[in-house]
C-alpha cells in the first residue's frame, strides 16, 4: 500500500483513458499529459498504461508501506524522499515507511508519479482513471491506502537507457486541425484565429480551457455533435474553449479547431496566465 498523507492541491489516479462508453456519455478522462504518463511508465518497465498518480500545481505527500520501484516526470515539484531530493525520469528505490514529498511546481503544471506494476485501484469500465460520477471518488483524500505490488529488486540491474525530450513543456506553438465548422468563419476571422497569441484564463481545470481574448463571430449553434478532447469551440461571446480530458462527449458550439493529440499534453502543463498561438498542420 502507499498511503496519502496529503493530498496537495488536486491529485487522481490515471491511467490513458476509458475507451468505448461514449454512446453512454462516459468521458474519456486519463491522463492530460500522455507524454509524461507514458515515459515514468516506460522508466519502469511497466505497461504504459498502468495507472499514475496525477498531481496539479501543489503535489503530494505519501508514505510506503512496502518496499518498491518508482519514477516521477512531468512538472518539477520538487520531489523529496525522506526530505532528501531525488531526481525525476529515473527509476527510484524506496522503502518500506519511506516518505516522498512533493512542494509547489517550479517549471510546468502537472507531476506524474508512478509505481512499479501500476496502482491496482478498482477497474471501472475497463480504466482506472477516476471521474466524478463513474468512479467511487475523483481525487485522492487524506489516508487514502492505495494497492500496490511488493518489488525488492535492486535498482542496479536497470541499465535501460530513456532518451527524454522536454523541450514540450516550453512550446508556446499547438498544433492543430481545421474543424468541421471552421469554414463557416470569415478569412479575417480564420486568420486571426491562428495568428493570434491566445491567455489561458483562470477557468482552467481538467474538463476545459477557457482563453481570454475573444474571437467576434456571428456562428450559430449547431446541432448537438460529438466532441473529444483537443476540440476547440467557439462561443457567441467569442470566448475560445478547449476541452480537455474529462470533457463532455456531445457540445453545441461550432467545433473550429481540433488540437493535434500531442498538443493535449503540451497544453495540459500550462497555466493561468501562459500564452501560446495555434499552427494549423
Amino acid at each position: 500500500m502507499i498511503k496519502v498523507l496529503k493530498p496537495g492541491l488536486y491529485a487522481s489516479i490515471q491511467d490513458l483513458g476509458r475507451y468505448g462508453f461514449q454512446n453512454y456519455g462516459v468521458p474519456y478522462s486519463g491522463a492530460m499529459d500522455e507524454y509524461a504518463l507514458k515515459i515514468a511508465n516506460t522508466l519502469l518497465g511497466n505497461h504504459e498504461n498502468d495507472a499514475v498518480i496525477e498531481m496539479t500545481m501543489i503535489g503530494a505527500s505519501l508514505q510506503f508501506q512496502c518496499d518498491t520501484l518508482i519514477c516521477i516526470s512531468g512538472a518539477d515539484m520538487q520531489p523529496k524522499i525522506n526530505n532528501k531530493a531525488v531526481s525525476a525520469y529515473k527509476a527510484l528505490e524506496v522503502k518500506q515507511h519511506d516518505i516522498l514529498n512533493f512542494g509547489a511546481v517550479k517549471k510546468g503544471f502537472r507531476t506524474y508519479f508512478a509505481v512499479k506494476g501500476g496502482i491496482k485501484s478498482d477497474l471501472v469500465m475497463d480504466s482506472r482513471s477516476m471521474y466524478q460520477g463513474v468512479t467511487e471518488s475523483y481525487c485522492l483524500t487524506k489516508n487514502d491506502e492505495l494497492p500496490i505490488e511488493a518489488y525488492t529488486s535492486s535498482t542496479s540491474n536497470l541499465n535501460a537507457v530513456l532518451k527524454v525530450d522536454l523541450d514540450y513543456l516550453k512550446q508556446t506553438k499547438l498544433a492543430v486541425f481545421k474543424g468541421p465548422e471552421f469554414d463557416l468563419l470569415s478569412e479575417l476571422q480564420q486568420q486571426k484565429l491562428v495568428s493570434t497569441a491566445f491567455t489561458i484564463s483562470n477557468t482552467n481545470n481538467r474538463m476545459a480551457y477557457q482563453l481570454e481574448e475573444p474571437l467576434e463571430n456571428e456562428l450559430q449553434a449547431i446541432i448537438t455533435s460529438p466532441v473529444i478532447p483537443g476540440t476547440v469551440q467557439l462561443t457567441p461571446s467569442g470566448k475560445l474553449i478547449i476541452l480537455m480530458k474529462d470533457c463532455q462527449v456531445t457540445g453545441g458550439y461550432p467545433r473550429v479547431l481540433q488540437l493535434k493529440h500531442s498538443s493535449i499534453a503540451i497544453l495540459s502543463q500550462k497555466h493561468t496566465g501562459e500564452q501560446f498561438s495555434f499552427k494549423c498542420v
